[in-house]
């Protein structure tokens, strides 16, 4: 009887595939270990095993498997659940999840390998210039990859040259699979056996008196031996002795020291665990733990609303105690990396080497390690702090998910596929690990505080900061008034000015927010109007000053810094608009004493770039820094008491029907940066339009008023939470066929749900990378079916696709868009 394997391909197709195995392999295979498997002519992909059966497929001819990968499962059952459910909510496939979900060293994909035909006779005179390149190359060496074929020929696409060399038979293609994970050995060194004895130790040392250099490290390495109960380091050696490698590979050939290694975690954790120093909880946080605890009996996902600074956190440490106290593992979410980098330190002061990191920052090995460990179920990954794709780990035995600042947009993917929410997947997962959910914000999202309004959640509330701090004092200033009576200095207004000043002569800091990176965003000639457009998208490029350049914010496009107009030839550029770049060149002039830092995604590059800025605020090296939206979101200064927001209706006028929400939240969080310790802080918010409702609600700190006012919006525009949103766009190249197709679709769409469907409308930026692209919503409401409408969306797309015409055109599902 034949034995067969359904496995997920890492590519978006609907289906598993089957595939042969022999009788012992499907003995040893188990759901959720890897294997490699042809796929197509001549590709071979990491696959994961799904089920094993003896069913044999029907439409096709089973192939047989290219090698197992691993010794036991690296995905547990829990997991393909969770995946299962991902891929249908958000309408993709299971491959697209298991690719995004593994860390792409998992993934080992062949490589392209060139060897030369030994059975073939080549006429060199036959062989292009290019082509003979390649094939001198191959004489001297037996394989080539691509990217050295590339090199040898200087051209990026070299597969026409491939393609003419196989024709005339001079070279042959073969598929070779790799593994990209290298496990960390660290170099050892421990004395030679036959120089463990005393006696022989005599000997040795007397004999090495000629040689000073190799006699130092046998007495460094005694020395190290006595202070040390740990192995010794080549490189601890090395700096001991003060002598180099040479002479201790001498001593190594010579069998006079032993040279070991040891497997070792990238990331280790080596500092001392001071777990008394757990925070005392004030009144309201008992309060608050004691409510959080309740609805956890009742099996309920919690809404924790705090209001900032009123020390969350400490509820949550206090939680994330009682779990591993049970044996169970915990799971930390934030939105943002910024905010990883200061709650490491936090967490690790409490539970040490149990706090383990996954994001994306990290490099693909360190991601590797600590998927290992939690497989291996370490007590060195008992909690997890990441982004939100630390949600794929294989946990089997979760105990809690804390999702903070779960309003966040970051929680949300936007591309590619899987385009899911971090907190609604979380509450699916802890569902499947009978697990509990806590969600904290100050600014709950619209939908969170719904849910918990109508029972379906828990849900406290702090009201107070941490040690009976104010709020902060929120000030409004009209800069359409200051403008008009010349009363602005650069961006700043006379008020935000007197407020700097004054701040930093008590030695304490300013946070100035602008939601805007580079420089200006257009540069404009005077003379002719033109400004300089992105040749990819629909957008103007932006003026970076640091580097001299116009950088496209969508496709990254740049272009040196124009020194005339391209248009007319005049040299009269002026620039409009301003972003974090120009605000930080403004307080250098206008603060020349002051040291001013800045924060966004040109400053943050590289793996410690967060880490770096914040580490240097939190020290008071700088006085002031200017940063974009990662500043709002829950980093702890002690010593901040201004907030400048240099214009708040940039965020109030974006077209979106979520822009009012997020206005609250972002100006709301921002301003909870300030006065975080014993001092009221103070806020000031400069805008064009000082009477619009959202900033009166922030000035006052009234959720409840705008969660009210918001919610009747949405429910007479069919919003969510009133409605759910499915969005759809279209992509393709050419302009005419977007437009038809995308009507075609919309047309049937109309069909199925009738005036629930809007669009097909092109978005404020209608191409990116060369793609034009055209947006349908379709509203669902609570009488309908989310699972009948999708089915019903993916029946109209099959007839689409079936239309040739219309095939090359790209569909994207956004479910929940937000």
């Amino acid at each position: 009887m034949q034995n067969f394997i359904n496995v997920i391909l890492p590519i978006p197709l609907e289906k598993l595939f089957t595939y042969k195995v022999t009788s012992e392999q499907a003995n040893f295979l188990k759901p959720g270990m890897r294997v490699a498997v042809p796929f197509g002519k001549s590709k071979i992909y990491t696959a994961l095993v799904h089920s094993s059966h003896t069913t044999a497929p029907e439409v096709y001819e089973a192939k047989e498997i290219h090698q197992i990968l691993d010794e036991g499962p690296i995905v547990n059952e829990i997991q393909l659940l969770h995946w299962q459910w991902i891929a249908d909510y958000y309408m993709c496939t299971v491959g697209e999840v298991f690719r995004s979900a593994l860390p792409s060293a998992f993934l080992l994909e062949s490589e392209t390998l060139i060897l030369k035909n030994q059975k073939a006779e080549v006429d060199e005179g036959n062989l292009k210039d290019d082509e003979f390149l390649i094939f001198e190359a191959l004489q001297h060496q037996s394989i080539l990859k691509v990217h050295e074929v590339a090199a040898i020929v200087d051209r990026k696409n070299v597969l026409p040259i491939l393609n003419r060399l196989i024709e005339k038979n001079v070279i042959l293609l073969k598929e070779e699979i790799y593994e990209q994970y290298k496990p960390k050995l660290v170099r050892y060194v421990k004395l030679g056996i036959g120089y463990q004895s005393e006696k022989n130790l005599e000997k040795l040392l007397e004999s090495l008196t000629r040689a000073p250099k190799q006699s130092q490290i046998i007495l460094s390495l005694f020395q190290l031996q006595a202070t040390s109960k740990k192995p010794i380091k080549v490189s601890e050696l090395e700096a001991a002795s003060s002598s180099s490698r040479a002479v201790i590979k001498t001593l190594i050939d010579k069998e006079i020291l032993e040279e070991y290694h040891i497997r070792r975690d990238r990331v280790e954790y080596d500092g001392n665990v001071d777990n008394a120093d757990l925070k005392s909880l004030n009144e309201y946080q008992e309060k608050a733990l004691s409510d959080i605890q309740e609805a956890f009996k009742e099996n309920k996902t919690t809404l924790l609303q705090g209001v900032t600074s009123s020390g969350k956190t400490e509820v949550y440490v206090k939680l994330i105690e009682d779990c591993i106290q049970t044996g169970r593992q915990a799971l930390y979410l934030l939105p943002e990396i910024a905010l990883t980098t200061q709650l490491i330190g936090r967490l690790q002061e409490y539970f040490g080497e149990k706090v383990s990191v996954y994001h994306s920052k990290y490099n693909v090995q360190e991601r590797v390690e600590v998927w290992n460990n939690i497989v291996a179920q370490k007590p060195k990954a008992q909690i997890v702090i990441g982004a939100r794709s630390s949600l794929f780990l294989p946990f089997s035995n979760l105990g809690l998910i804390i999702v903070d600042e779960e309003h966040e947009g970051s929680f949300k993917q936007f591309d590619p596929a899987p385009r899911y929410h971090a907190r609604d997947a979380a509450i699916v997962l802890a569902k499947l690990h009978k697990s509990n959910t806590l969600l904290g914000s100050a600014t709950p999202s619209l939908e969170t505080f719904n849910n918990s309004k109508t029972g379906k959640y828990g849900y406290t509330k702090i009201t107070r900061r941490y040690g009976n701090v104010l709020m902060p004092e929120m000030e409004i200033v009209d800069i359409k008034e200051q403008s008009r009576k010349r009363r602005m200095k650069g961006h700043f207004s006379e008020r935000l000015l007197e407020e700097i000043t004054e701040t930093l002569e008590v030695g304490e800091q300013v946070i100035i927010f602008q939601n805007r990176r580079g420089y200006a965003p257009i540069v404009e000639c005077k003379t002719c109007g033109h400004s300089p457009q992105c040749p990819n998208c629909d957008v103007s490029l932006t003026y970076h000053q640091y580097k001299k350049q116009l950088r496209c914010h969508y496709c990254s496009h740049h272009i040196a810094l124009q020194e005339s107009c391209q248009a007319c030839g005049s040299s009269t550029l002026d620039t409009k608009g301003f972003g974090t770049e120009q605000v930080e060149q403004e307080l250098h002039e206008l603060f020349p004493e002051a040291k001013v830092g800045r924060m966004d995604l040109d400053t943050t590059r590289g793996k410690h770039g967060y880490e770096r800025i914040i580490t240097s605020f939190e020290q008071q090296e700088l006085d002031i820094l200017v940063g974009t939206q990662m500043l709002t979101k829950g980093l702890d200064f002690r010593n901040v008491n201004l907030v400048g927001i240099m214009n708040a209706d940039s965020l109030l006028n974006f077209p979106d029907y979520r822009a009012h929400e997020r206005s609250f939240q972002l100006l709301t969080q921002v301003a909870g940066r300030a006065g975080r310790t014993k001092k009221r802080g103070k806020v000031i918010i400069q805008s064009y339009n000082p009477y619009h409702q959202i900033l009166k609600q922030v000035s006052t700190n009234d959720y409840d008023e705008m969660f009210k006012e918001q919610l009747y919006e949405r429910e007479q525009y069919k919003y969510p939470p009133a409605n759910r949103i499915i969005k759809i766009t279209f992509k393709h190249k050419d302009y005419n066929k977007l437009n038809e197709a995308s009507e075609w679709f919309s047309k049937g769409l109309r069909n199925a749900f009738g005036g629930n469907v809007l669009g097909p409308e092109f978005p404020p930026v209608a191409r990116i990378r060369n793609q034009y692209l055209k947006h349908v919503l379709v509203k669902i409401n609570s009488e309908q079916s989310v699972a009948q409408v999708k089915r019903n969306i993916k029946r109209i797309e099959k007839s689409f696709n079936a239309i040739a015409f219309y095939r090359s055109v790209r569909v994207i599902y956004n479910v929940d868009h937000i």
